[in-house]
């Protein structure tokens, strides 16, 4: 077991458990004190064959009776709606402020058991089970919470801090390669923003990462984990430093949402940066050769480079209605080097249409 404590204001507010498999989930919820409560157990129909009866049966070792729920799968249930059958469920079933949530899934559902639990009763408890890498290395971590409107992505949402993060990381093993590869658009992401050295070790563990290597997983994703454990810490509601973590995520999410959520989030955030790594190369921000090394790691983890059916100015006018707008102007995330990142206000509309060229076919 690796365990990474997440603080406010110096102050433990939840552990980040990283396991290798279920059997410590009863122990690591006791921990909390909770007995004699309702829990939720909240998965989808892609996760709920997998786990949902083994996870029910660990925490009904913790005194406490569990309920389970299963929504639709995939990126088109984020919505209102969803939430609204998870509202029900927990009417019908005298759910109060005491009892608890449980996101047994991916980041969508992750995302929006955590907005349910910081919405219904004006807020309840909730834990996160993340079973996609993505989730295990971004989502579950920070309290982000959120759903989708009109196809917008996360636009409407509340910070809602878990209880409890528990990842076991063979649930890994259950996803299909290129949803478990796209979790590495999040991974590299924490490299380029913040440790050169972690983006060095990923190209040189590539293969091990690739074939589910147990001791280059827990590495990994300890590593990812504790990046944005330091960031979220330093700015747990997204007014500074925290918005680092956007990088490639400006125009990764107008592609994403241009091409109907048929790209996976992961995938999209690379294409961003392939964009944002072009803005900062033409600004003398970075070399030709680390542009090359960067685009040579996207391609051995089988990232689209490039994307069709869209057009640049839609990219840019899907981009100025992204929830990062501040006063109408993008907060850009560019690097001063790899490892190093800032926040820039200043980059121009031209810029960003002839980012968006060197992905667009």
């Amino acid at each position: 077991m690796s365990v990474l404590t997440v603080h406010y204001d110096e102050k433990p507010i939840y552990d980040i458990n990283i396991e290798t498999g279920f059997d410590r989930l009863a122990s690591s919820f006791s921990s909390l004190g909770v007995t004699g409560r309702r829990l939720l157990v909240v998965s989808d129909s892609n996760v709920a064959p997998y786990y949902l009866e083994e996870v029910k049966n660990e925490l009904s070792k913790t005194g406490n009776t569990v309920y389970s729920f299963v929504i639709p799968a995939g990126e088109a249930n984020k919505n209102l709606k969803t939430v609204e059958t998870i509202y029900e469920y927990l009417i019908i079933n005298h759910f109060d402020r005491n009892d608890y949530l449980v996101a047994l899934g991916g980041g969508v559902v992750g995302d929006m058991v955590g907005y349910t639990a910081a919405t219904y009763l004006r807020g309840i408890s909730f834990i996160q089970v993340p079973t996609t890498l993505l989730a295990q290395v971004d989502s579950s971590i920070g309290g982000k919470t959120g759903v989708d409107f009109n196809a917008y992505k996360n636009m409407i949402g509340a910070f809602h801090q878990p209880k409890l993060v528990y990842m076991n990381i063979n649930t890994l093993k259950s996803c299909d390669a290129r949803m478990y590869l796209s979790g590495m658009g999040e991974v590299i992401k924490h490299g380029f923003i913040k440790d050169k050295a972690f983006y060095e070790w990923i190209k040189e563990n590539a293969d091990k990462i690739k074939s589910h290597d147990e001791q280059a997983l827990l590495h990994m994703i300890y590593t990812s984990c504790d990046i944005k454990r330091r960031v979220v810490e330093n700015d747990p509601k997204e007014k500074g430093e925290r918005a680092l973590l956007n990088f490639g995520h400006t125009l990764g999410h107008s592609i994403e949402k241009l091409t109907n959520f048929t790209l996976y989030h992961g995938e999209c955030v690379i294409l961003g940066c392939v964009c944002a790594l072009n803005i900062c190369l033409n600004r003398g921000l970075i070399t030709k050769e680390e542009l090359d090394d960067a685009v040579s790691v996207f391609s051995s983890f089988g990232f689209p480079l490039t994307v069709e059916r869209i057009s640049r100015e839609d990219v840019l006018r899907v981009s100025k209605s992204d929830k990062k707008m501040d006063s109408d102007k993008v907060k850009f995330v560019l690097l001063n080097g790899i490892g190093s990142s800032y926040i820039d206000k200043t980059v121009t509309d031209e810029e960003l249409l002839a980012a968006a060229d060197t992905v667009i076919r």
